[in-house]
């Protein structure tokens, strides 16, 4: 006969037997977390070419002449998996996305990537050269791996308070195949860490930091800040970026990293965006010298704070006048 000591393991193990069972059914199917997880069977490599369209003619306010002119900085970019951001629209800014929206410096924003790569979580940095006009391109080829699948990436705007342009975590690989060609059109961001308004704004850092968000054409809601188009329900891209797939050859290889390529944009790629005359609020009335009961004229002034320009609207009348009132008179010796 069993002893009871054998009747309780067998009754303990057909009742861990039903309880995996049941847990199984009710599991499902295995699912990639977050759809993330990439199942290709091996690595892609891409040719990224970066496209600045900041130009006089889509964005006419106080568009940067000199000290210094608009132009591009490099561009940072990361490949790598879920447990990694480089940077996050809504939340705060790292010290190292602080140091590169702000001055352009590398340092840390590398430095955080590296540690990450220990953990595996990044897969590759890349850098390209800096882009010295508005319009241009620049490009670098990555290799990504299934285990890193993800892209990001940042460009900062110069001159700019703490303004750049880039990509969160966009997945190059769906499923079990790698993504062909990938083009995305790029808006400016705001890392929330100066509270400059101008792209020549001095250094204003704001306390608390705030979040990172999208620039639009209304929002900050404030007319000095350089990106403010009232007129436009969204502003027109800035940039893009072009992701497409090569053919990677064992016998032939072209290295191509850090590449400024030729200015050979298309011209229909760039809006033309009015700008409105803005003038300042009208001075005080002066004083009348002519007699005050009749004849008497007295005069104020106001001055043009923005040009018009791509046929917005013209600006109003600088001078007005007006007939005297007694207490507006100067009484001469």
């Amino acid at each position: 006969m069993m002893s009871s000591q054998q009747l309780k393991s067998g009754w303990l193990g057909k009742l861990l037997v039903v309880f995996l069972k049941l847990s199984l059914a009710f599991a499902g199917p295995l699912r990639p977390l977050n759809g993330t997880e990439c199942a290709a069977k091996g690595p892609a490599s891409y040719i990224v070419v970066f496209t600045g369209y900041w130009s006089p003619q889509a964005f006419p306010k106080q568009y940067p002449l000199f000290r210094p002119p608009a132009q591009w900085s490099k561009l940072i970019a990361v490949s790598h998996n879920r447990h990694f951001r480089l940077w996050e629209e809504g939340a705060k800014a790292s010290r190292g996305v602080q140091n590169f929206a702000e001055v352009g410096v590398t340092v840390e924003l590398m430095k955080s990537a590296k540690e990450a790569r220990k953990r595996r979580s990044v897969g590759t940095m890349y850098r390209t050269a800096g882009i010295p006009n508005g319009i241009g391109h620049s490009s670098t080829e990555l290799l990504m791996l299934p285990r890193n699948s993800l892209l990001s990436l940042m460009v900062k705007v110069i001159p700019s308070p703490d303004w750049f342009v880039g990509v969160d975590s966009l997945n190059l690989c769906e499923g079990s195949q790698w993504k062909q060609d990938v083009t995305v059109d790029l808006q400016p961001y705001d890392a929330g860490t100066d509270s400059g308004f101008t792209f020549s704004s001095p250094n204003f850092p704001t306390s608390p930091p705030e979040n990172i968000s999208k620039i639009t054409s209304q929002m900050p809601n404030h007319p000095a800040n350089s990106f403010y188009y009232p007129r436009l329900k969204e502003l027109p891209p800035i940039a893009s970026i072009k992701i497409t797939r090569q053919s990677r050859s064992l016998h032939r290889q072209v290295p191509m990293s850090n590449h400024i390529l030729p200015n050979s944009i298309s011209p229909q790629r760039f809006s033309v965006t009015p700008l409105d005359c803005e003038v300042s609020l009208w001075s005080s009335w002066g004083l009348c010298l002519g007699p005050c009961s009749k004849g008497g004229i007295r005069h104020r002034t106001r001055y043009i704070l923005l040009r018009p320009a791509n046929a917005g609207v013209p600006c109003p009348e600088l001078e007005e006048q007006a007939e005297c009132v007694p207490h507006s008179c100067m009484k001469l010796q």
